[in-house]
C-alpha cells in the first residue's frame, strides 16, 4: 500500500503511517536541543501567541520536524461570532512555521467575549450547523487552507439535537469542503457515555474528508446522577486504553493511511513515555496495513 505523506514549504515530510506525539511547554527545550527522533509534533498555537521564548523554540523545532497545529481557543461554535483578532494571530503564527495541518474543535468556549476553560458541546441541528458552516468558511479564507474540524467527548445529550454527531460533521464536509480529525479516544468515550456503538460512528464517517487521528487517554469517574455507574472523562492524563487501540486499528482499516497524534495533556510523563506510545500506534498500523497488503496479494 502506498504511504500517504505530506509536504510542507520548508520541504518537511510527514509519513502518514508514522503517529506523532503532542509536544507541551515542559517539553520544549528537550525536544529543541536533544532533538528526539519524533516523525511529527502538533502544538496548541495559543501556547506560543504571547510567549515570545517559547515561540522562538518552536520557530527552531519547525525547521527540523513537520509540525501542525490544533487550536483550543477559535470557539467555532459560539453565537456571538468568532474572534477575529485571535484567528489572526493564528494566522501569523501559522505564516511563521507553515504547520503540515490545522485543526480545532466542535464545540464552543466563548461567550460576551469571555473565554470559558472548556469545550462546551452543542446541539446538533440546522441553526447550528449555518453557524459552524460560516465559521468555518471564515477560518478556511483567513487561514488559505482546510480546517480540519474534531469530534468532541461528550457527556450529555442536548434536547434541541435533531441529528446524530456523525450526520452533523458530514454535512458539515458538504458545506465547507473542510476536512475532519477524527479523535478516535473521543469516540469511545461519547460511545461509552451516551451508549452508542464507537464502530459504527466510525463508519457514519465520510472516508475520504478524515485528515488526521487523535489519541488520548482517559479517567472513568462515578456517575454522581447514576449510583454504580461510571463516567468516562477526556482527561489525556493516562496512557491510551485496550478498547481504544483496538478502535484505532478500525479506524485506520476503515480511512487507510492518516497522520495519528498521541495527546498527553495532564499529569505529562517524560517525553520518552509519549514516544513509547506513538510506538504502540505504529505497531498498529502496521499490523493494519500489512494485513491489507496481504489480503491484496492473495487475490
Amino acid at each position: 500500500m502506498r504511504k500517504a505523506v505530506a509536504t510542507n514549504a520548508v520541504g518537511s515530510t510527514l509519513d502518514a503511517q508514522r503517529a506523532g506525539v503532542g509536544l507541551r511547554l515542559p517539553h520544549l527545550a528537550e525536544v529543541a536541543t536533544a532533538v528526539p527522533p519524533a516523525s511529527w509534533l502538533e502544538i496548541h498555537p495559543e501556547n506560543f501567541l504571547a510567549n515570545p521564548h517559547a515561540r522562538e523554540l518552536l520557530g527552531e523545532i519547525a525547521a527540523r520536524y513537520p509540525v501542525s497545529m490544533h487550536t483550543v481557543g477559535l470557539s467555532i461554535g459560539s453565537a456571538d461570532g468568532l474572534d477575529l483578532e485571535h484567528l489572526t494571530m493564528i494566522r501569523r503564527l501559522a505564516d511563521e512555521i507553515d504547520p503540515i495541518l490545522i485543526s480545532g474543535h466542535l464545540a464552543w468556549s466563548m461567550y460576551g467575549g469571555v473565554y470559558l476553560n472548556d469545550l462546551l458541546p452543542l446541539p446538533y441541528n440546522d441553526e447550528t450547523l449555518r453557524t459552524v458552516a460560516a465559521h468555518v468558511d471564515r477560518i478556511q479564507q483567513a487561514l488559505g487552507r482546510p480546517y480540519l474540524v474534531e469530534n468532541p467527548s461528550c457527556y450529555v445529550g442536548l434536547g434541541r439535537s435533531r441529528m446524530g454527531e456523525a450526520e452533523f460533521l458530514t454535512e458539515l464536509v458538504h458545506r465547507t469542503g473542510c476536512q475532519l480529525l477524527c479523535d478516535v479516544g473521543n469516540v469511545f468515550v461519547s460511545a461509552s457515555n451516551m451508549g452508542y456503538d464507537p464502530y459504527a460512528y466510525i463508519d457514519a464517517l465520510p472516508a475520504h474528508a478524515v485528515g488526521e487521528i487523535h489519541l488520548g487517554g482517559f479517567t472513568p469517574e462515578p456517575d454522581d446522577g447514576a449510583p454504580g455507574r461510571e463516567v468516562l472523562i477526556d482527561t489525556h492524563a493516562k496512557a491510551i486504553a485496550e478498547p481504544v487501540w483496538e478502535l484505532l486499528a478500525h479506524a485506520l482499516d476503515r480511512f487507510g493511511p492518516r497522520p495519528t497524534l498521541l495527546e498527553w495533556d495532564n499529569d505529562i510523563p517524560p517525553f520518552a513515555t509519549l514516544m513509547a506510545e506513538a510506538e504502540r500506534a505504529n505497531s498498529v498500523a502496521a499490523r493494519v496495513f500489512g494485513e491489507v497488503e496481504q489480503h491484496a496479494a492473495a487475490r
